[in-house]
């Protein structure tokens, strides 16, 4: 089993309220949205979650290597996505789930091929007064493969998805 393509595995914490971690070298993001109130609602968007659908609902196409697409500790994945004529591939691994009463979401890092180097965490989280939340969390840096010296304009189609992940469980 291919091994992960940066040193800070479990960095991006999803399994807790808050991270400290900034790893020198990597950028660090974290945002946080309003996707709903109510008990239906937080099982709808835990589900989406642990399912992938913000990746899927951004545009890509989750593809699991071994076994099916719900998050798995362990598991691998293959994400693609077009960009204009190209379609980019990104090998993946689930590096940790949580699936609590009140916060649900799941981390994975890159594999060897994929564009850029480190972690992204998806999670779904509910506060007392019922509103359900998702935040994204990542930490990047350049891969060290031929992806390496198209960095800043990776840069710019990160941003881009990360738009469209904090759009994609709109307010129910």
């Amino acid at each position: 089993m291919p091994g992960f393509s940066y040193d800070v595995v479990g960095e991006t914490r999803p399994a807790q309220d808050g991270w400290l971690g900034r790893p020198a070298g990597y950028r660090r993001f974290e945002r946080t949205v309003c996707v709903g109130r109510g008990t239906d609602r937080w099982e709808a968007v835990a589900a989406s979650v642990l399912s992938w659908q913000v990746k899927i609902r951004s545009g890509f196409v989750v593809r699991p290597v071994d076994g099916e697409v719900l998050a798995r500790s362990g598991a691998r994945y293959e994400l693609t996505v077009r960009v204009g004529p190209l379609t980019v591939r990104e090998p993946v691994r689930v590096v940790e789930v949580v699936t609590g009463a009140e916060r649900c979401g799941f981390s994975y890092g890159t594999l060897e091929g994929h564009p850029v180097s480190g972690e992204e965490a998806f999670v779904a989280h509910r506060s007392a007064d019922g509103r359900v939340w998702l935040t994204i969390r990542s930490l990047t840096r350049p891969a060290d493969s031929g992806w390496r010296w198209l960095f800043p304009v990776l840069l710019i189609a990160q941003r881009f998805y990360r738009g469209r992940y904090l759009r994609a469980l709109p307010p129910g």
